[in-house]
């Protein structure tokens, strides 16, 4: 069963769980409006490891990079849904605009990342933290048509979402 835990506790588990012999993997994300998307990328990450502990975009940082209007969903009950996940562990805010102080606390064996982070091979922050004291880091191709974008964006429009399964209503009310 996965946790809410503050980043205060992030060394500390990670000087645990590698106490314990555990592979660490450590992914980060705004996880608005969760989609199958988010839970087939998180299913990979977790897959590359024995604990996933997954980091969650405070509100104001969503909104600074996200625009207004976003968040949809609170960043605690964002938190709450992901740690109810099977495939993740443990879940923490953070606030700052990356994951790289989360990293740093954790020290987790693997950093996994969604696909359509750093358009152009612009390089990862975090990626030279993990680096910096042997671990690795995992790009996860992205899941094609899934993206809370384009949810919010149907959702907007009055349509279904694209790509849902069969008898899907498109009818726009």
């Amino acid at each position: 069963m996965g946790r809410v835990i503050p980043i205060s506790e992030l060394a500390p588990l990670g000087e645990r769980l590698r106490a314990a012999g555990q592979r660490v993997v450590f992914t980060n994300g705004h996880f608005d409006l969760l989609h199958v998307g988010h839970l087939r990328y998180l299913q990979a990450a977790r897959a590359l490891g024995d604990v996933l502990v997954v980091g969650v975009n405070d509100d104001a940082t969503t909104t600074a990079r996200k625009g207004p209007g976003r968040p949809i969903v609170p960043q605690e009950e964002r938190a709450e849904l992901l740690a109810g996940l099977a495939c993740v562990d443990y879940v923490t805010i953070f606030a700052e605009s990356t994951a790289e102080r989360c990293v740093e606390l954790l020290r987790p064996d693997i950093y996994a990342k969604g696909g359509d982070y750093a358009p152009g091979g612009a390089p990862l922050p975090e990626a030279e933290v993990v680096a910096a004291y042997g671990g690795s880091t995992v790009i996860i191709p992205l899941v094609p048509g899934r993206s809370t974008t384009a949810l919010v964006a149907a959702i907007a429009a009055g349509e279904r979402a694209c790509g849902q399964g069969e008898g899907a209503s498109s009818r726009s009310t």
